[in-house]
């Protein structure tokens, strides 16, 4: 065979080689695409099923709360001593303990009232408890608690704490929850795409305002991206308004792509918005 015949047997192999990583790539992705999809369908399925544990506890709390409140009416206020009153506000509470366990809100009978314990979690992984000590005397007062500063503790106090207990521990279980989302959103998105982020990812305290650089390639060329996502519910781990905006000399397919990132990060998860880039074939900080 001639030197022009094996360098051609020898190109061809190597490109048989090429189309065969390919077609494997391909199928790896795949399969990780379906193994993800039966991943959210279980996921799918275990929140309907807490949805529903939450409701029968929600049913029994209006029922037990129901049933005090007709004992209590059977007891003629004006002789209700302050042990009678104190009784009831602890026979109130464990009632509410009982039916709390499975809402990631659990807690126990103190000397001077309560100690509650608020779990948060996102997509299943369980990040930061926080602490909160009631005082159960005349009034229902905050004792001490490890509630970050930044959460509205006071307010959310102001407005539920006297009237619903179960509503203000919802109400703050609710902030607690949404902050520890977005947190672990960036901070997913800088441990595991660092090599995409230009520069430093600002954020707040709150995590409810996050503003980033990445570039995005066409062709022999790369252009930065700048992304500013607003958390205006503060109850939510989604942002309410997103920019996603590049350069003015960008081509028109990446004022495109701009718009549908801008729309990707409104619904999806952060980390989770970038992974399906790289799934979707998309270039991110130049790479070819």
């Amino acid at each position: 065979m001639d030197k022009g015949n094996v360098n051609a047997w020898d190109g061809l192999l190597g490109h048989l080689e090429m189309l065969e990583m390919r077609a494997h790539e391909a199928a790896m992705k795949q399969q990780e695409k379906e193994q993800q999809e039966e991943k959210l369908a279980r996921l799918k399925a275990r929140v309907e099923e807490l949805r529903l544990q939450r409701d029968e506890l929600r049913a029994k709390v209006d029922l037990q709360e129901k049933q005090l409140e007709k004992e209590g009416a059977t007891t003629d206020p004006a002789q209700a001593s302050p042990k009678a009153v104190l009784q009831w506000k602890i026979k109130s509470l464990q009632a509410m303990l009982q039916v709390f366990h499975l809402t990631g809100i659990s807690g126990k009978l103190t000397r001077h009232g309560t100690c509650f314990c608020i779990s948060t979690a996102y997509e299943g992984t369980y990040l930061d408890s926080y602490y909160l000590d009631l005082l159960t005397k005349s009034e229902v007062q905050i004792y001490r608690h490890s509630v970050p500063p930044f959460i509205p503790l006071e307010q959310i106090a102001k407005q539920y704490l006297q009237t619903d207990i179960r509503r203000f521990l919802s109400v703050l279980s609710d902030h607690l929850n949404a902050y520890a989302g977005r947190r672990y959103q960036a901070d997913q998105l800088q441990e595991h795409f660092s090599d995409q982020i230009k520069g430093t990812l600002q954020r707040n305290s709150l995590c409810n305002l996050l503003v980033f650089n990445y570039n995005v390639s066409s062709g022999s060329k790369t252009f930065p991206f700048n992304a500013r996502l607003l958390y205006g519910d503060l109850c939510r781990s989604l942002p309410t308004e997103v920019i996603v905006s590049c350069t003015s000399d960008a081509p028109a397919s990446l004022t495109e792509a701009a718009t549908a990132h801008s729309d990707l990060f409104r619904r999806v998860p952060l980390h989770k918005a970038f992974r399906s880039f790289s799934s979707a074939g998309e270039t991110l900080d130049g790479t070819p």
